[in-house]
Parts: C-alpha cells; sequence; structure tokens
C-alpha cells in the first residue's frame, strides 16, 4: 500500500487475466451451439432439453444471484453500515425452502417452461400476460443495473471508458446466450462462480496479511462498530435491522427464487424433481459462502481504512467504488491479481444478465409468440428465441444508461425487485395457495398491489429516507495526511438523489417523514400483502367460492410432504411418484411432462374416478 489516494495501475498481466474470463465464458457459448447436434429446438435452447442436473444448476443459481451488485454493493454496504446485512444467510435458508417445497411442486408438476404459464392455467390468458409484462419490465430494469455495476468499477480501476465497458459486457453476454440458450448459461454461470470466488478469496487472503491477521480486523470492526449483528428494532421506517432482512427479505428474494422466471427456469429444466429440489439447497451453500466472502470483505476494508476513508476523502466517487479501489491498491505488487477481482465482479454481471437475456426470450416465446402462432414449427420457434436474445441484449444494454442515474447500486436493485416481484409473488400465491382466488379478483389483486408498491417505491426514490432511518456509522480522514472536510455525512445511499434535495430547499410533504421513508425490504412484502388481501375479497365477491378448480393448480398435501417424495424416490416407486405428480406418464412422469396448456392431457385414472385428485371428475 503507498500514500493515500495513491494506488495502481492495470499491467499487461491484468488484461491478460481479465480477456481470459471473456474468452472461455464466449467459447462455452460456442460448445453449446453445436454440442449434441446443437440447438434444434425452441426445448433445447430455452430448456436445456431438461436434462440438467442439481450440482450445475445449484452453481448457476448462486452465479446469477450474486451479481456484480453483490460483489461491489455488498461490501461497501458492511463498511458503512455494518455487518448486519450478514442476517440475509437466515433470509436465504428461509427462502430456499419456502422454493422449494411451496412453487417447485406445482412448476414441476406441470412441466412447464414460462412461469407466466401457469397464470394462464389457473386463471387465464389475461393474468398470464399482465404478469409477462410485469416479468419483462423488471427484468430489463434490473439488467440495466448489473451491466452498469462492473463497467463502473473497470471505469474506477483501470480508466476503460465506462461505456465501452457497458456495451462490451452486454455484447459477450448476447453472443453466448443466442449461441449456446440455457446450457450455455449454466455452464458459463459454472464457471463464472469459481471466477468470483477466486476474486474474493484474493482480496480477502490480501488483506489479512496487510493487517497482520484474522483478529486485528474483528477486533478493528468491532471497536468501530462494524459488528453489530443484532438490531430487533420494530420500527419498519428503520431501513435495515432483525425485521426488515428477516421478513422484508424473505418477501423480496422469495420474489426472486420462488416465482421469477430467471431463476425458475433453471431449476424445472433438471431432469427430474429430486433433482431441482437439490440444487436449490446445495445453492444455499452457495449463496452462504459467497456473502461469507462479501461480508469479510467489508469489514476487512473498513480495517485498512479506519483512519482514512476513501469517500470522504473524494479518493472515489460512490460508494460502490470502493471495493475495487481496495483491489487495486492492496493488490497492486501481484501482477494479475487486480484483473482477477476486476474479472470477479464482470462475472457476477455476464451470469446475472445472461439468465436475465434466457428468461426474457423464453417468457416472450412462450407467452407472447407461441399462443398466438401455433402453426410455427419446432425449428422456427428455435430461431425466433435466438432472435429475441438478441434483441434482449440490445435492449438491456440500453437500459444500463438509466442504471447510472439510480444511484446506490445494492438498494436500486432489491428496490426495483421489491416494486415489481412483490405483486408478481402475490398473484402467483394467490393461485398456489387459495382455491378461491377468481381471475378476476386475481387482475384487480396484482394491480391493487402493483399500485400501492410503486406509490411508495416512486416517493421514496424521489424524497428519500430520514437520516435516522438509515444510520451510517462513523467514517474518518485522520489519518489521509491532509486536511479536508469530511462530507460523508452529505451523502446517502442514493447520492443522486441527495444531490437534488439539498441543492435547494423544500418543505417536506407529511408522507414523506411515514409513509415513504419505510424501507425498501419492505416493498415486496406490501406489494405481497395487499396483492393477496385484495384478490382474496375480490375473489370472494365474483363467486370464488361457488368455482371448481383443479387441484393440480393447487398446493396439496403430497406436495408438501417432501419425506414422502423423497421417501418415494428411493424406493423408486412409480405408482406413488403418479400419484403425487397426478398426470399420466407423458412421456415420463419422473421427468416431467409436456406443457398441458398447449398439449392434451390426462389424468391418472388408476383409482375410482369419485377419489382420484380428491375431487369429482
Amino acid at each position: 500500500m503507498g500514500a493515500p489516494g495513491d494506488i495502481g495501475t492495470f499491467v499487461v498481466w491484468d488484461y491478460l487475466v481479465f480477456a481470459l474470463m471473456l474468452v472461455i465464458s464466449a467459447v462455452i457459448g460456442v460448445y453449446y451451439a453445436f454440442a449434441g447436434g446443437g440447438q434444434k429446438t425452441s426445448k433445447d435452447f430455452l430448456m436445456g432439453g431438461r436434462s440438467m442436473t442439481a450440482v450445475p444448476v445449484a452453481l448457476s443459481l448462486t452465479a446469477s444471484f450474486m451479481s456484480a451488485v453483490t460483489v461491489l454493493g455488498t461490501p461497501s454496504e458492511v463498511y458503512r453500515f455494518g455487518a448486519m446485512f450478514s442476517l440475509f444467510a437466515i433470509t436465504y435458508a428461509l427462502v430456499v425452502l419456502i422454493t422449494s417445497e411451496v412453487y417447485l411442486p406445482v412448476f414441476y408438476r406441470l412441466g412447464i417452461t414460462s412461469t407466466y404459464e401457469y397464470l394462464e392455467l389457473r386463471f387465464n390468458k389475461y393474468v398470464r400476460l399482465l404478469g409477462t409484462l410485469l416479468f419483462i419490465i423488471q427484468t430489463i430494469l434490473y439488467t440495466g443495473i448489473v451491466i452498469y455495476a462492473p463497467a463502473l468499477a473497470l471505469n474506477q480501476v483501470t480508466g476503460f471508458d465506462l461505456w465501452g465497458a457497458v456495451v462490451a459486457t452486454g455484447v459477450v453476454c448476447t453472443f453466448y446466450c443466442t449461441l449456446g440458450g440455457l446450457k450455455a448459461v449454466v455452464w458459463t454461470d459454472v464457471f463464472q462462480v469459481g471466477i468470483m470466488v477466486a476474486g474474493f478469496s484474493c482480496v480477502i487472503i490480501r488483506a489479512v496479511v496487510v493487517q497482520g491477521g484474522i483478529q486485528p480486523i474483528l477486533n478493528d470492526s468491532y471497536h468501530g462498530g462494524r459488528l453489530n449483528f443484532w438490531d430487533f428494532n420494530p420500527n419498519p421506517l428503520q431501513r435495515h435491522s432483525f425485521w426488515t432482512i428477516i421478513v422484508g427479505g424473505t418477501f423480496t428474494w422469495t420474489g426472486v427464487y420462488g416465482v421469477n422466471q430467471s431463476q425458475v427456469q433453471r431449476y424445472i429444466a433438471c431432469k427430474s424433481r429430486f433433482q431441482a429440489k437439490m440444487s436449490l439447497y446445495v445453492n444455499l451453500v452457495g449463496l452462504w459462502a459467497i456473502l461469507t466472502c462479501a461480508v469479510f470483505s467489508g469489514l476487512a476494508m473498513y480495517s485498512i481504512y479506519r483512519d482514512c476513508d476513501p469517500w470522504s476523502a473524494n479518493f472515489v466517487s460512490a460508494p460502490d467504488q470502493l471495493m475495487p479501489y481496495l483491489a487495486l491498491d492492496i493488490l497492486r505488487n501481484y501482477p494479475g491479481l487486480p484483473g482477477l477481482f476486476v474479472a470477479c465482479a464482470y462475472s457476477g454481471t455476464l451470469s446475472t444478465v445472461s439468465s436475465s437475456i434466457n428468461a426474457l426470450a423464453a417468457v416472450t416465446v412462450e407467452d407472447l409468440i407461441k399462443p398466438y402462432c401455433k402453426s410455427l414449427s419446432e425449428a422456427q420457434l428455435s430461431w425466433i428465441s435466438k432472435g429475441t436474445s438478441l434483441g434482449y441484449g440490445a435492449v438491456c444494454i440500453a437500459m444500463a444508461a438509466l442504471a447510472s442515474l439510480m444511484g446506490g447500486l445494492l438498494q436500486a436493485a432489491l428496490s426495483i425487485f421489491g416494486i415489481i416481484g412483490g405483486p408478481l409473488l402475490g398473484i402467483f400465491s394467490l393461485g398456489i395457495l387459495f382455491s378461491c382466488a377468481t381471475p378476476v379478483g386475481s387482475i384487480i389483486g396484482i394491480i391493487a398491489g402493483f399500485a400501492v408498491s410503486l406509490w411508495v417505491g416512486i416517493g421514496s426514490q424521489i424524497h428519500g429516507l430520514l437520516p435516522e432511518s438509515s444510520m451510517p456509522l462513523g467514517l474518518s480522514t485522520t489519518g489521509c495526511n491532509f486536511s479536508t472536510e469530511s462530507n460523508w455525512t452529505l451523502t446517502t445511499e442514493m447520492p443522486a438523489i441527495t444531490t437534488l434535495t439539498t441543492t435547494a430547499v423544500y418543505e417536506r410533504p407529511a408522507l414523506a417523514d411515514n409513509w415513504y421513508s419505510l424501507s425498501y425490504l419492505y416493498f415486496s412484502t406490501l406489494g405481497t400483502l395487499v396483492t393477496v388481501a385484495i384478490g382474496i375479497i375480490a375473489s370472494l365477491l365474483t363467486g370464488g367460492l361457488k368455482q371448481s378448480v383443479n387441484p393440480d393448480f393447487l398446493l396439496n398435501k403430497q406436495d408438501f410432504d417432501y419425506i414422502y417424495n423423497f421417501m418415494a424416490y428411493c424406493r423408486g416407486s412409480k405408482t406413488e411418484k403418479v400419484q403425487v405428480l397426478k398426470w399420466n406418464p407423458h412421456p415420463d412422469t419422473e421427468n416431467g411432462t409436456d406443457n398441458p396448456a398447449f398439449n392434451s392431457y390426462e389424468m391418472d385414472i388408476t383409482e375410482e374416478p369419485e377419489k382420484a385428485n380428491g375431487v369429482p371428475q
């Protein structure tokens, strides 16, 4: 480490490491474009032929979940607000449990490609169309953020042109998505999650060496108030507390893992439901590992810069640049390692963006093209899938420009998930958990949920949180050896908004100090609960108790009894599996079914008609 503000620069070895990561990712895409005869059908392209196994899918889920937003945003979050963010480890466990035991059984049993096909099966095509459009909007906005994030890192540590890096990210992702489909996405994710762990590890190991061990880092963090794991304040206006992270975080991330096409598409592509469930539980271990790396990186950053904060000293212009600044600072004498860290951030983006592009292509083909153009052959649908991947890649690159205006990456990303993901989670929960839900009730519910979450989300972006709600911890520049005014107290998690609100004196509306100051983690909770509550009321008023619902579209006792399912799988009992999945083998119950929305299907009639599925036939 050198003088304050004097960090190293990229050398040839750094560029080579970074370029090698890009080349390997592209080669994987080319390989799967031709392996096994290529992507002959839309199912091959979008679902990998439903032949995936648990471990690569689990690593893929981890890689796309832990994007560059995590690599850059989480260490900065811990550096400024403390290690309370580590409580998300509990949240992730709850999310995986809920997803695997509530949502996965229904989706996998129906053999769907797009999760929004379920909305047509359960309700009608209008509900499906509404859900599809909301997902497309959400995914394009979020993808813009995760493209912009590593470009910001590259611009900070290497001097690369910011928008040149944005375009490069989108082009590489679009290239291997368009060529190799879901298999390319999954296997590049497997490679990229290794790069992410390696990048974090090199920073952590070097930081431990610089500080003389783990104990000094923990001591500095303790005395600096960073080991603040527990805060049980129930105030919903507080940005982070035990309750906002556990309750709000569970709703937010269940909206991602439980019903979001980008995640669901991969685990329902597994060759059996057992493999699909295992992919989620194995993925949980990966989530914990990367969360641990990110949190400890933030603590190490604080230990190193506790007396000379680079942000307060204006060495960096935004908190999200702190992690690449640290990497280049402490790894300057190890050619190639700064490049490995930037490749780590870039890998997070490639994995997330590629998953998003593939999911966007899937919902466009399955929800917007296939139902209305039934004369198209599988070969034609395959080419259309590739064309939509190419088109969405271009759109996501363009949307990255909007991300540059959204301020803090982590909160902006989770806010988008909450505002749109909450109502989507609500509509799927209505269908799966409540037999009384009607098409009219579901539409009224999701419109009400989206309106409320959008209201509070936009209000919070415009007016910002109360200063006492965010509670950033103290930072110092006393060790920087120059005179400067610390400006950290003047900047919040959303610096772009702060600039707007501090340049002119204005009177905050009454709602700004309570409603608009709601923790961003509660956006999803609010949207979900309003959607479900209004949906149930509207359904009951529109004949919900009189309708007859196919039990295969609902969560049932056999789905929830995962011990029963696991024992049946271990015994290899096909008869029990048929009764659990309800559908006749079509072609193989164990391997999922074709989509009953577009293909004929028949119920299991091995029992007496009046007893099969628990309802009269």
